[in-house]
């Protein structure tokens, strides 16, 4: 059990406030930056694979260090390490908005990554231990509900700021708001650890410097060549990292991730699922977010407010995919959710032109928010279905690190793509390399499909429900 300081009056609902604006803040960041990218290029310069390392650097950074972060609280206070990791992804996101270059943009971006990885795991956890069990629900839906609004005005937010202000304040935004939690999380969150909790430092490492490499690879492979050291070496050193962290995972005491976990073909498959998702949702929102601007030639706020059919379609449609999932299993909903994200991005394959009007989007924009809104809250579910009640929370963490780094990987892959295909250099160039980019962000998404029609039918929990507070957070789009 978890020891717990006994609850302040009044802390439900101040940490209810506290936690839902901290997730607000580490999920807006994912995509605020998307629409603010083709004016950071034009202020900072930079080659589309800084581009890419602008949206990479956060998200790998915050997926890698995810489980590590939620590690730290357990062991150390988890209201002392969510004011550590508020505190850096504060002063952070300062100092990214002061970056004089895009290399230094890209740095503090990372260091952002870090204080997210640290914050954001907490926020689920610093909630259940102040909010009451029969409250708890009520509690977690209006947390999903705040950070599903992050995800989907992210890409307004930023293309207003960078329209109205500058691309500077879609970091500056965040200040504030730290500067009002910190002393708030210090006055009234309760302090909590978890009974002899351990760090897997070996295990995060391992993982941490594989996937940079991997990541690293595919991002300059276009530019360095595939057969160049620096790829070959990322691409070798972090397969062969990556497959140490396998190793490690199976037959250490103590893994950050038990390998155990994928002897379920439920958790394997929804998982897989998941990964492919956001390798083709994340890909796909990074370019085409510069093809409004850059090509149709729509200002920041235009393109962000032309994108909400898409990422602001799950608030929407995600009570009917709960209501589908209860009805008739998570399965069918998750599957069927995958294959309209990919029937979407082959619409958007077929209709480009440098040209191409807004209504003649808008379908395929309608078709891949419904898709993503459809797999959501049903593949939360199905993860959390597919382990023992023990495990839910580090079952919770490492599908949301395994998004993360399918996001990371997405933007990679298809950016490779499209800049060996096309390029800035006009209008007909950047479609000449978005098209083949989207039919491979649609087959990834075919690929999710398969796997998430491999989960069983009904999955069932093998164990009776515990009260162990949850260790990391559950998966947000």
């Amino acid at each position: 059990m978890n020891q717990q300081a006994a609850r302040r009056p009044g802390s439900a609902a101040w940490a209810l406030v506290i936690t839902s604006v901290a997730g607000f803040m580490a999920a807006l960041d994912n995509l605020v930056v998307t629409t603010a990218l083709p004016s950071i290029r034009k202020d900072l310069g930079g080659a589309l694979s800084d581009l890419e390392w602008t949206v990479n650097a956060y998200t790998l950074t915050f997926a890698v260090l995810l489980m590590f972060g939620a590690a730290l609280g357990d062991r150390f206070g988890r209201r002392k390490l969510f004011l550590t990791g508020l505190t850096i992804f504060t002063g952070a996101s300062a100092a990214a908005a002061l970056a004089p270059t895009i290399t230094t943009l890209i740095a503090f971006r990372a260091v952002q990554g870090v204080g997210a990885a640290i914050m954001m795991p907490l926020t689920l956890t610093l909630l259940t231990a102040a909010v009451p069990a029969e409250r708890r629900g009520m509690a977690f839906g209006i947390w999903g509900a705040v950070n599903g609004l992050a995800i989907a005005s992210g890409p307004l937010i930023g293309g207003g700021l960078t329209e109205h202000i500058s691309w500077q304040w879609i970091f500056w935004l965040n200040v504030p708001l730290g500067v009002a939690l910190i002393p708030l999380a210090r006055l009234r969150l309760n302090e909590s650890t978890a009974p002899n909790a351990r760090l897997d430092a070996r295990g995060t490492v391992l993982i941490s410097l594989g996937l940079f490499g991997i990541v690293y690879a595919l991002v300059n492979a276009t530019s360095k060549g595939w057969t160049s050291t620096p790829v070959l070496s990322g691409l070798i050193g972090g397969v062969i990292l990556v497959a140490a962290f396998i190793r490690h995972g199976a037959t250490a005491e103590h893994p950050m991730l038990p390998m155990r976990l994928f002897r379920s073909r439920g958790f394997s498959a929804i998982n897989a699922a998941s990964m492919l998702m956001f390798t083709g949702m994340f890909g796909s929102i990074f370019l085409l977010s510069q093809f409004l601007q850059n090509v149709v030639g729509y200002g920041p706020t235009e393109a962000g407010l032309r994108m909400l059919p898409w990422t602001g379609m799950p608030m929407i449609v995600a009570p009917i995919a709960g209501y589908l999932s209860d009805r008739i299993g998570g399965r069918p909903v998750v599957a069927a959710g995958l294959a309209l994200q990919a029937i979407g991005l082959g619409w958007f394959a077929l209709i480009l032109s440098p040209d191409v009007s807004y209504l003649s989007q808008l379908p395929a924009l309608i078709i891949s928010g419904t898709g993503m809104a459809l797999f959501v809250a049903p593949a939360t579910n199905l993860v959390m279905s597919s382990v023992r009640s023990s495990e839910q929370g580090i079952a919770s963490g490492a599908n949301n690190a395994l998004r993360e780094v399918g996001g990371a990987l997405g933007v990679a892959v298809l950016g490779s793509i499209f800049s060996a295909q096309g390029g800035y250099e006009s209008a007909t160039s950047f479609v000449d390399g978005l098209t083949p980019a989207l039919w491979v962000g649609s087959a990834v998404l075919l690929a999710a499909t398969v796997a998430a029609l491999l989960i069983p039918r009904r999955a069932h929990s093998a164990q009776a429900p515990t009260t162990d507070t949850p260790r990391t957070l559950q998966p947000t789009a």
